[in-house]
C-alpha cells in the first residue's frame, strides 16, 4: 500500500464502484478486497470492509462504512482528458450507469462520488490567464459536459 492514499467512504458499494472505475479508466484496477473479521456498526463478519483500488494511477482505498457520512463535492477525482471523444467517453460511463450531471464538467457516479471530466485545453486556456482565460471561463460555466470545440473557440476569441 503506498503511503498516502486516498479512502473514499461508501455505504456499502465499494467494491462495486472500484470495479466500475477500473473498467472505466486507464490504469485503474481492483487491488484487494478485505473482509471484516468480524461484526461491526454497519455490517457483519465476512463482509467486503476495505477495497483497496486504482484509479488512473491513483492508489485509493474504498471503506464499507455504512450511512453515517455521505459523499460531497468537497472531494472529488479530476480526469484530465485529451480531446471531445475522451471526455465523452468517461462522461457518459458515469452519468450513463445510474450518474448524474452537474455544471462546469462535474457530475457523479451512481455512488454519489464526484468527478471532474476536464479536457486538457480548458485547463490551458485557464493557465493562460487575461482575456483567453476569461473567454474560456465565460464557455465553461455554461455547459454541463465541457464541449471542446467551444472552448477552443472561445480562446480564439
Amino acid at each position: 500500500m503506498a503511503k498516502n492514499t486516498i479512502c473514499v467512504w461508501y455505504d456499502k458499494d465499494a467494491e462495486a464502484a472500484a470495479r466500475f472505475y477500473a473498467e472505466t479508466f486507464p490504469d485503474s484496477s481492483v487491488d484487494a478486497v478485505i473482509r471484516a473479521p468480524g461484526d461491526y456498526p454497519s455490517g457483519k463478519e465476512g463482509n467486503v470492509l476495505v477495497v483497496e483500488f486504482t484509479v488512473a494511477g491513483i492508489p485509493c482505498v474504498g471503506l464499507n462504512g455504512g450511512t453515517t457520512f455521505r459523499q460531497t463535492e468537497a472531494f472529488s477525482f479530476q480526469i484530465s482528458t485529451e480531446d471531445q471523444a475522451e471526455t465523452d467517453r468517461y462522461w457518459n460511463a458515469i452519468v450513463g450507469n445510474g450518474g448524474q450531471e452537474s455544471e462546469c464538467g462535474w457530475c457523479k457516479d451512481r455512488w454519489g462520488v464526484s468527478w471532474q471530466i476536464t479536457p486538457r485545453v480548458l485547463l490551458e486556456a485557464l493557465k493562460v490567464g487575461g482575456a483567453e482565460a476569461k473567454r474560456a471561463f465565460d464557455a465553461m460555466m455554461t455547459m454541463k459536459k465541457i464541449d471542446v470545440a467551444a472552448i477552443e473557440a472561445a480562446r480564439r476569441g
